[in-house]
C-alpha cells in the first residue's frame, strides 16, 4: 500500500523547492584518517560523550500513574526542584512532550496565551491543542507584547524561550517579567538551551536573574547541555498536582526507565562542577565572533553558543553546507520553512571541547569560498 497521491505531491513540492529534509549521520570517523569536527550538536559541555555506568533497569513497565513510578523518580524530582530553586518538579520523557503537555493542559477556554513568534514547535503544537485563545508577539519586542497584554481575557500566559534555538539570542527576561507582573500574567520560560550553561552551577537564566519567584513554570531539558534525555517541568506543588491529574502527555505515556533517571542525576551532578568548561565555552563564543570578517559573512546577533551565518536561499545555503561537510565540519543548513524565507542559515553550535584552531579552520573554509559566498 502506497502513500496517498496528495501526500506524495507535497513531498515532490519539497524536492522541487529544495526544501526536502533527509537524515544525516556525523558519528564516528569521517574517513579512515579523520573524525568529524562537531559544530552542529547541542552537546555544549561534552556530557553526551561521557558513558556513565548504567544503573537500574533498562526498561519501563508502564506510565508513572501505573507501574512506572519509583521512589527514586520522586526523590530526584524533589532534589532537582531544590537545585533549580523551585518548589516542585515533574519529569517528562522529552522537552517536546513537556511543552506539549503544559500548553495543552493548563490554559483553559476563555484564557489567553501570548507567545514569542520564534517559540519552538513544541510550544506551538501545545497551544494548538489548547482551548485558550492565542496570539503571537514580535520576537523580543516588549512594546508589541505590552500591546497584546492590554487586550486579553481570562488568565493570561506568556511563553518565551530564554535562549532561542534557531537564532541563539537571549530573551529580555527581566523586562518581560516586569510586564507580566504589571498585567498579572503568568510567565512560562523554556530553558532548553540555557539549562546547564548559565547561572550558578548551570541553573539557567531565570535563576541567574533571580526571577524564580516571578516565573510560573520553567522547563529544563536534559537533551542539550546535559547530554542525556528527558525534561523537567518546574513549578509550585499545586501546578505539579494539576499536571499529574490532567496532563495527557504525562498520564498516557510509558515512564522513563530507572537507568535514564540515574543518567540524568549523574549528568546534573557533574555539570555543577563544570564552571571551567562553561568559561571556556563562552570564551570560545567571543573568539568566534571576533574571527568573523566584517565584510565576509553576516552573523545573527547572539552571545550564546548558537551562532548563525545568514545566507538567503535554500539552494545557496545547501551548497555552503556541502562545502563545509566535504572539509570535515559537521554543520547543518537550516532551510525555509523551518526559518522564514530569506533567513536561511548555517547554524553553528560551539562547545566547550572545540578548539580555537578548529574555529580558525571553519572560518577560513567558510570565508574562503568566494564563489558561493558572493
Amino acid at each position: 500500500m502506497q502513500l496517498p497521491n496528495k501526500l506524495n505531491e507535497k513531498l515532490q513540492k519539497r524536492k522541487d523547492e529544495n526544501t526536502f529534509r533527509v537524515l544525516s549521520d556525523f558519528n564516528g570517523l569521517k574517513d579512515s584518517n579523520s573524525y568529524w569536527i562537531d559544530f552542529f550538536s547541542n552537546d555544549y559541555l561534552g556530557l553526551a560523550r561521557i558513558a556513565f555506568d548504567d544503573l537500574g533497569t533498562t526498561g519501563s513497565t508502564g506510565s508513572r500513574l501505573l507501574s512506572g513510578n519509583s521512589r527514586f523518580a520522586e526523590n530526584l524530582e524533589q532534589k532537582l526542584a531544590s537545585f533549580y530553586q523551585t518548589e516542585a518538579g515533574l519529569i517528562f520523557n522529552s522537552g517536546f512532550d513537556a511543552n506539549l503537555g503544559v500548553f495543552s493542559t493548563i490554559p483553559q477556554r476563555g484564557d489567553t496565551i501570548l507567545y514569542d513568534e520564534l517559540c519552538h514547535a513544541s510550544i506551538r503544537d501545545g497551544i494548538r491543542l489548547s482551548n485558550a485563545q492565542s496570539f503571537s508577539f514580535k520576537h523580543n519586542n516588549l512594546e508589541h507584547l505590552q500591546q497584546r497584554l492590554q487586550n486579553t481575557t481570562g488568565d493570561v500566559y506568556v511563553a518565551v524561550e530564554s535562549i532561542y534555538s534557531m537564532d541563539g539570542d537571549e530573551s529580555p527576561l527581566l523586562k518581560i517579567s516586569e510586564l507580566c507582573q504589571q498585567f498579572n500574567a503568568k510567565l512560562i520560560v523554556d530553558e532548553a538551551h540555557s539549562g546547564g550553561l548559565y547561572g550558578k552551577e548551570g541553573r539557567g537564566l531565570v535563576s541567574k536573574y533571580n526571577l524564580d519567584e516571578f516565573v510560573f513554570i520553567k522547563l529544563i531539558t536534559f537533551g542539550k547541555a546535559y547530554g542525556r534525555h528527558g525534561a523537567l517541568v518546574l513549578s509550585d506543588a499545586l501546578t505539579k498536582d494539576y499536571l499529574i491529574n490532567f496532563c495527557r502527555a504525562f498520564i498516557y505515556t510509558t515512564a522513563l526507565p530507572l537507568h535514564s533517571l540515574h543518567q540524568i542525576k549523574k549528568a546534573v551532578d557533574l555539570s555543577k562542577m563544570m564552571d571551567n568548561m562553561r568559561a571556556n565555552l563562552f570564551d570560545l563564543v567571543d573568539y568566534f565572533k571576533r574571527q568573523a570578517p566584517p565584510n565576509g559573512i553576516k552573523l545573527i546577533k547572539s552571545d550564546s553558543p548558537i551562532q548563525c551565518v545568514l545566507m538567503p536561499g535554500n539552494n545557496r545555503i545547501k551548497q555552503i553546507e556541502k562545502h563545509l561537510q566535504d572539509k570535515g565540519f559537521a554543520v547543518k543548513a537550516i532551510l525555509s520553512p523551518t526559518v522564514k524565507k530569506g533567513e536561511e542559515r548555517i547554524r553553528i553550535c560551539l562547545h566547550g571541547f572545540n578548539m580555537r584552531n578548529e574555529v580558525d579552520e571553519l572560518m577560513t573554509t567558510l570565508c574562503g569560498n568566494n564563489q558561493i559566498l558572493h
